[in-house]
């Protein structure tokens, strides 16, 4: 297979998420175009893979907002912009070329070629902890709404199926609550009789329990018996040593998620404690052409915030100007006065 053609724009985003979103915007009024890189198959990054149906409360202007919600409003902003995404796409490598501009490459062939790289990757990865049964590899996404599954994409998938899900905190309670409507039978197994989540959630659940439309079990996994990758029961395993036999189409283990930072610690950026050590009038790292905002980065008073990442990506576009452009001067606008930037908006 052809290598496909390098891609040359003005600015890579590693991170789709909120942050980086809104980097878009900010670049975008500059009339700096980007390319965004995401390991997920979507845009929201952690807002949208860890809770996309839950409430957030400290977005300005925004009193009450979901993680998938905040994620429409984002992509609805940038969209004059026509940002591209290069979404399952892994960034692998970083190199410096002669010319002074950076090659970003992925696990999936893409390379970009640009003067700006800018790094919105959160903490880093969302990797699933895993529970330690044997042979669980085996039945992993094995397709829709049958087998294990870390992550719900699409509830209609699990519509008539015999779903077990194990944990005790927030996302095991809410998709026990979202899933019972559409499922033929769900069990909820937890080690003990008490949660990490949210009262109401176990308000929720215990209601559910009670009307008979789930049931629930002190209980843990201790295997997982099928053909083929296709899921046909667990072995449960009581509180007293007792042990017995589960029928389910699918298992959904909600024990966290483990944050790993993956190839960027071998890009050759300066790392404290895995995090990016930047300055706060660019948010520019030790490396001229590489900025971090969001969660990746680090310097003194860091609030790992969403609000205190918009404002970094405000202050990173205005830096990234000057690299990108260095022959042009960057006026300073207001999006309410400027005419040129509604009309770049639309709005004029």
């Amino acid at each position: 297979m052809t290598a496909a053609a390098p891609i040359e724009t003005d600015v890579a985003i590693i991170g789709a998420g909120p942050i980086g979103l809104f980097a878009v915007f900010e670049l975008g009024l500059l009339d700096l175009k980007c390319h965004l890189v995401d390991i997920l198959d979507r845009p929201g990054g952690q807002c949208t893979e860890l809770y996309p149906e839950k409430p957030i409360y400290d977005i300005p202007g925004l009193p009450i907002v979901t993680g998938q919600e905040l994620t429409n409003r984002l992509l609805e902003q940038v969209k004059p912009f026509n940002p591209q995404f290069h979404f399952n796409e892994m960034a692998t490598g970083l190199e410096k070329l002669a010319d002074g501009r950076w090659k970003l490459s992925t696990d999936a062939g893409t390379t970009l070629i640009v003067p700006v790289v800018v790094i919105a990757g959160g903490a880093g990865s969302f990797v699933p902890k895993r529970p330690p049964i044997p042979g669980i590899e085996v039945f992993e996404n094995a397709g829709d709404g049958v087998g294990v599954h870390y992550a719900v994409r699409k509830m209609e998938n699990f519509r008539g199926k015999n779903i077990l899900i194990a944990g005790g905190g927030d996302s095991a309670l809410d998709w026990t609550i979202n899933l019972a409507p559409l499922a033929k039978s769900l069990t909820l197994v937890h080690h003990r009789d008490g949660f990490r989540a949210a009262q109401h959630s176990v308000n929720q659940m215990r209601e559910l329990e009670a009307a008979g439309k789930i049931k629930f079990h002190v209980a843990s996994v201790k295997a997982l018996h099928g053909e083929a990758g296709k899921l046909a029961s667990v072995t449960l395993a009581g509180a007293d040593k007792s042990e017995w036999h589960h029928e389910t189409d699918a298992f959904l283990p909600f024990f966290g998620l483990t944050i790993k930072l993956g190839p960027i610690a071998e890009f050759g950026i300066h790392l404290n404690e895995n995090l990016i050590p930047v300055d706060t009038a660019k948010f520019e790292s030790q490396t001229l052409g590489i900025f971090a905002i969001g969660d990746i980065n680090t310097y003194p008073g860091k609030l790992k915030l969403i609000l205190s990442g918009f404002h970094e990506a405000a202050l990173m576009s205005q830096a990234a100007f000057h690299i990108v452009r260095p022959n042009e001067k960057l006026r300073f606008q207001y999006t309410t006065s400027s005419s040129s930037l509604q009309k770049k908006l639309g709005v004029s």
